[in-house]
């Protein structure tokens, strides 16, 4: 009788798209490598929003090899080779929330720099916008906790937080995608 082994992770090597300031591609990277040498790649970040106007965070799973535990917008992810920003961050809202992203709309770029332990996130951002009006259902090696949260709540959150309860590159997105958000619907 063969042993119990519980769970069996397989860890499979991801490639991202490297590039330069002005998002033409450069080559492929190793994920995990680029974030040790900190390379310049591109990424995206989405956030879908419910029909009340409330904006989805996820709190990490705390197996994430960077940022776990911490509060971020809906889903992120980086384009594989060959793969447009749009049809990743549709593949990662599914893997990581369980359900469809609606038409995607992006509503600006944030280009940052995080130094991040012994990774560094060097990145351009795209950051995309969607409306779901259905609960996610996350796969819980990617999120560990969710909840829709009001604009004003959460930029009072965002104010008073520490620093350890967001990932590094949402407050600056959020600035951005909040601005946009705001002036759509005025």
């Amino acid at each position: 009788m063969a042993p119990d082994l519980g769970r069996v992770f397989l860890v499979s090597e991801e490639n991202v798209v490297l590039i330069d300031e002005e998002d033409r591609e450069l080559g492929v990277g190793e994920k995990l490598a680029v974030h040790q040498s900190g390379a310049l790649h591109r990424a995206f970040s989405v956030f879908a929003f419910n029909p009340a106007g409330a904006l989805l965070l996820q709190r990490r799973a705390l197996g994430k090899y960077h940022s776990p535990g911490l509060w971020t917008n809906s889903a992120c992810g980086h384009p594989r080779p060959g793969e447009t920003t749009e049809d990743a961050a549709t593949r990662r809202f599914a893997e990581e929330l369980g359900i469809e992203a609606n038409a995607l709309e992006e509503v600006g770029i944030l280009r940052y720099r995080a130094e991040l332990a012994d990774l560094v996130e060097n990145e351009l951002d795209h950051l995309l916008v969607t409306e779901i009006s259905i609960d996610p259902s996350p796969d819980p090696d990617e999120v560990m906790e969710w909840r829709f949260v009001p604009l004003d709540e959460l930029d009072e959150w965002i104010a008073r937080a520490r620093e350890e309860e967001f990932t590094a590159w949402f407050p600056p997105a959020w600035e951005i995608v909040s601005a946009r958000v705001r002036s759509a619907r005025a």
